[in-house]
């Protein structure tokens, strides 16, 4: 290695510089350099912002609420965040000291990591899931520990798997359900049982809950409200699926008291506070955007089952996810790697999917399809799928 190569690989922190790109990210790389491509890739809402959330945002600009707000985040959006925590979870939280706001969930992920984790503690999750969740435990110097899910167990967990992961270095278990890129969920049963086992090994859980609204067939409460588990859960949620406010850029965490006051120091330090204006646009959408969600959320059912269909009669099999807006088809039967499968559709009938090693090593054999896209664009995509199975063959 030449002296100048040597220097650059000195200046960087070794457990970043030695992370792998996120694997959605990448592929778009590929996905820009080709024109009028129809995506099934980005998870993002097609819908824009409901317009009464948008007004507030303009309407606190023309308040001149363009300050910093507490490092908590305004104390009126943390009184119903704790609100609809209460009526909609089962959850009871206090707003003053067991409430945070933050940039994303994507954020309060990494607050809730970065508190909890000393160099070394294990944390458990399960692939194929979040690109995030692997790499942010690693930059905390924590040690992930992956649980493969299956397609003949409806992506759903087996609970006695995540026993046989725990060990006396294992500090916390993450759940995300409705999962991404899945679209599996758990049953009562299950959430019970990882309650108790949580409980028998004091174990942390965070519970990442950014899909949960989206749930097709009756919303479970969150295992935060369960017996013993408030203390031991770290609820995390936000505004961009479910209310359409990607761009927005709000989250918040909830749960105890030194959990979350050890979130706000990382905080303070690094993001300071969420945007204000973004604040009281999620202040007016718990309050009066709750009819817009659901209407967003008929469509996306209606879509979940338009896409379905079309995969399935395609030749490629995939089950109805239960919650999010994504479909997870095999594509074993074509021959083809993820990658390779994802690649070719792109170059050939230009609609881009997500190979599903994205997701984690267990994703190889399937691609992800984001059905938040017109109804339209899911029909054209449908077809151009058909024939690209087809010539496979």
């Amino acid at each position: 290695m030449n002296d100048s190569k040597l220097y650059r690989k000195k200046r960087l922190a070794t457990h970043i510089s030695e992370l792998p790109k996120s694997g959605i990210r990448e592929f778009f790389d590929i996905v820009n350099n080709v024109e009028d491509v129809i995506s099934l890739g980005v998870g993002e809402p097609d819908f824009v912002t409901p317009w009464q959330i948008c007004e507030a945002a303009i309407y606190s600009i023309e308040k001149g609420h363009t300050g910093y707000t507490s490092n908590l985040g305004l104390y009126s959006l943390r009184k119903e965040i704790c609100k609809y925590l209460e009526s909609d979870y089962g959850c009871s939280y206090r707003p003053d000291n067991e409430c945070i706001v933050t940039v994303g969930v994507s954020e309060a992920f990494d607050l809730a990591i970065r508190a909890i984790t000393n160099p070394g503690d294990e944390i458990i999750y399960f692939e194929p899931c979040y690109v995030s969740y692997n790499a942010e435990i690693r930059m905390a110097f924590g040690v992930p520990v992956a649980l493969e899910t299956h397609e003949e167990n409806e992506f759903s967990i087996d609970v006695e798997a995540v026993r046989s992961k725990i060990t006396p270095k294992t500090k916390a278990i993450i759940l995300n359900f409705p999962c991404n890129p899945t679209g599996g969920t758990l049953n009562s049963r299950q959430m019970q049982e990882l309650a108790a086992l949580a409980v028998e090994n004091n174990l942390i859980v965070l519970t990442d809950e950014i899909y949960s609204e989206l749930t097709y067939e009756g919303r479970l409460p969150s295992i935060a409200s369960l017996p013993g588990m408030k203390e031991r859960c770290i609820f995390l949620h936000g505004f961009s699926k479910a209310f359409a406010m990607t761009g927005f850029r709000i989250g918040f965490a909830c749960g105890p008291e030194d959990i979350i006051g050890t979130m706000m120091k990382i905080h303070q330090y690094s993001m300071m506070c969420a945007s204000t204006v973004a604040q009281e646009a999620a202040e007016e959408a718990l309050k009066n955007g709750r009819r817009e969600m659901e209407k967003m959320r008929e469509e996306y059912m209606q879509r979940r089952n338009l896409m379905v269909k079309g995969l399935n009669e395609a030749g490629l099999k995939c089950l109805k996810p239960k919650g999010a807006f994504y479909a997870f088809p095999s594509i074993k039967n074509t021959g083809l790697t993820s990658n390779d499968f994802a690649k070719k559709f792109l170059e050939q009938h230009k609609v881009a999917v997500i190979p599903g090693t994205a997701f984690g090593p267990c994703g190889e054999g399937y691609v992800r399809c984001c059905y938040a896209a017109s109804v339209e664009n899911i029909q054209e995509a449908l077809r151009r799928m058909a024939l690209f199975v087809e010539s496979l063959r």
